[in-house]
């Protein structure tokens, strides 16, 4: 933020209170052109209590004339020819603006015709890399203009730093969301939700996978973040926060997860020096600031209550507060910015760790973000620290143990859940204890949407007709199949489970037994043993005859080797699983309160460079 723009927002401000509209007479005449001498005696009368010097307040109403009458024929043209004007602000991988472009396209046109338009413009030879934003919205590509709300003048946002820079950040957002999307349709092999405590979530599959989706892409693009890749991480911010509007569950409004998401977003503009979506950063920190008071309570007294005053959490209100201020300053509304900039510092300095303490609990073995969150938790108190660690992860440890159980029973609820019906584990396990068959309960609950009072009244008073309306017994199981099965190294017993779960279902079945495998070695080990059996028997079935080797030759019929095949098939893309789990986990944190762990360092600089533009 410079002493320039803070000049343009001062002089914006009191041309709207005073109502001067540069563009028309006195200050600009049609056929004639800018009159100068009004536009010297406007700086004159300005320029004193404004506090900006005569020069730099004639320099800055040029240009804000310039740009008025930029917007006026962008709006004229538009009623002529239908061709819309789009100013464009593209924004380096380092936070600085490279440049400021105008695009001009037909509202009627898609997405991907204005992705065109700035490729030519920038001199990327591939529009599809072309990452546009407006208000706080990645351009879909496939949509018309019109029907993602742009008009005539508006501010975009592109992302850009050189044609191979460019390539790279979009095929690294791209191979990032495939990853996702495979680990969240791993039917929660590799991740489960839970609470910062260590309890477990469980929500209808659809939503559970949408959730899962969107607070994966979160966490991803907050690794970005910590190493200051904010073009990168603002991009997958936008991403996360599309999968989190496709949730319509209760369980948004009751948690966090989305204010944080927003506040991030707005972080990321102030920290790509993006002003051009200030509308979308004041309904951002709205949002987020309704969802803390919802959360912690109004000033904060239900989160003090629960987690103490010194609670971590703080830091995210402080950087609320800060971001507030910077946008109240941009706003022009000079005093509820210095409000707001100063609760943000009183808070920064009660969040402040000491570098001699922290490093201490470091050398000790403990994890800095772990150490500080303790250290801001305990009022600076190291042996306080300590035992904050200690008792923190035994608490997790403790929940996780607990919850075992119920997470097998709602891991079992999954092959249970036909047709569409999900079952609540929690309730299951509720019912189960007091009683009542496992059977019995599920089908209640599935008449009744998970309705627990419901479901016991069935269960006591209308069991025989519950019973009468099981699902039939599953057919005896294919001994063709389990022979094959065990061709195929299974355990006799587990492949008879297999097949009795999926109904002699073979693909539903092998999907089943390869969930057992809990490791990649013994997924490869797998991969090796059935391309042995489908070389032994050739590509299509035929027979092959080995003499000399110590490997036992299995002649398989066509049908069987046909099954083999599609068992490899799936064995292939589990392996293909277990890649995209690895790299989409390689750099997350496994702290469950990392998101609290802000070492508040830009937020200090920040700070400090608004007050000092504000005093």
């Amino acid at each position: 933020m410079s002493q320039i723009d803070n000049t343009f927002i001062k002089l914006r401000a009191r041309l709207r209170e005073q109502d001067i509209k540069l563009w028309e007479e006195p200050y600009y005449f049609e056929g004639v052109g800018s009159i100068d001498s009004e536009m010297d005696r406007l700086a004159r009368d300005l320029n004193g209590d404004l506090g900006i010097s005569v020069s730099n307040c004639r320099c800055a109403l040029v240009e804000l004339q310039d740009s008025a009458l930029r917007k006026l024929a962008a709006r004229r043209e538009f009623d002529d020819t239908g061709l819309a004007t789009f100013n464009v602000r593209c924004v380096d991988s380092k936070g600085g603006t490279s440049q400021m472009t105008e695009v001009k396209c037909s509202l009627g046109g898609l997405g991907s015709d204005l992705h065109k338009e700035l490729a030519k413009k920038l001199n990327l030879s591939d529009a599809s890399q072309v990452k546009c934003i407006s208000r706080g919205r990645i351009i879909d590509g496939q949509r018309s203009l019109a029907s993602q709300g742009l008009k005539t003048n508006h501010q975009l946002m592109v992302i850009v730093g050189g044609e191979n820079q460019t390539q790279e950040l979009h095929e690294r957002i791209q191979r990032i969301r495939a990853d996702v999307e495979i680990v969240a349709n791993a039917d929660h092999r590799f991740m489960e939700m839970e609470d910062q405590d260590g309890r477990p979530i469980f929500l209808p599959p659809d939503e559970n996978r949408s959730l899962l989706m969107a607070m994966s892409m979160y966490e991803v693009a907050r690794v970005s973040m910590g190493k200051e890749n904010y073009d990168e991480a603002l991009l997958l911010l936008l991403e996360a926060d599309e999968l989190f509007s496709r949730c319509n569950s209760k369980f948004l409004e009751a948690v966090d997860n989305y204010a944080l998401i927003n506040l991030d977003i707005v972080w990321c503009y102030l920290s790509l020096k993006n002003i051009t979506q200030l509308p979308d950063a004041q309904r951002r920190l709205d949002i987020c600031e309704r969802s803390f008071r919802k959360s912690y309570g109004e000033q904060f007294n239900r989160l003090h209550l629960i987690r103490g005053a010194n609670c971590p959490e703080r830091a995210l209100i402080m950087r609320l507060h800060l971001l507030q201020g910077v946008l109240l300053f941009h706003q022009n509304r000079r005093d509820e910015a210095y409000e707001r900039l100063d609760e943000a510092a009183k808070l920064l300095d009660e969040l402040k760790v000491n570098d001699n303490q922290l490093s201490s609990l470091v050398e000790m073995g403990y994890e800095e973000s772990d150490a500080r969150l303790a250290l801001r938790s305990c009022g600076g108190n190291v042996d306080r620290a300590i035992q904050f660690i200690q008792e923190r992860r035994e608490k997790i440890s403790e929940e996780r143990k607990n919850s075992a159980p119920l997470r097998k029973v709602n891991q079992e609820m999954r092959g249970a859940n036909s047709g569409g019906d999900w079952v609540d584990p929690r309730s299951v396990s509720r019912l189960v204890e007091m009683g009542f068959e496992r059977r019995l309960v599920v089908e209640a609950l599935k008449r009744t949407k998970n309705n627990l009072e419901q479901s016991l009244d069935l269960l006591q008073r209308h069991s025989d007709e519950l019973r009468a309306n099981l699902p039939a017994a599953p057919p005896p199981v294919d001994e063709s199949l389990l022979s094959t099965l065990e061709q195929l190294g299974f355990q006799a017993q587990a492949a008879q489970a297999a097949l009795e779960t999926t109904g002699n279902d073979f693909g539903k079945c092998m999907e089943f037994l390869m969930k057992s495998f809990t490791n990649e070695k013994d997924l490869l080990a797998f991969i090796e043993t059935i391309k042995k059996l489908v070389e032994q028997n050739g590509p299509s079935g035929s027979k092959k005859t080995r003499t000399n080797s110590s490997t036992s030759v299995v002649n398989l019929s066509t049908s069987k080797l046909s099954l083999i095949q599609s068992a490899l098939a799936k064995a292939k893309s589990e392996m293909e699983t277990y890649n995209a789990f690895k790299r989409f986990n390689k750099n997350l944190s496994e702290n469950n309160s990392n998101y609290l762990d802000l070492p508040l360092v830009q937020e200090e600089q920040i700070l400090s460079e608004y007050r000092r533009l504000l005093e």
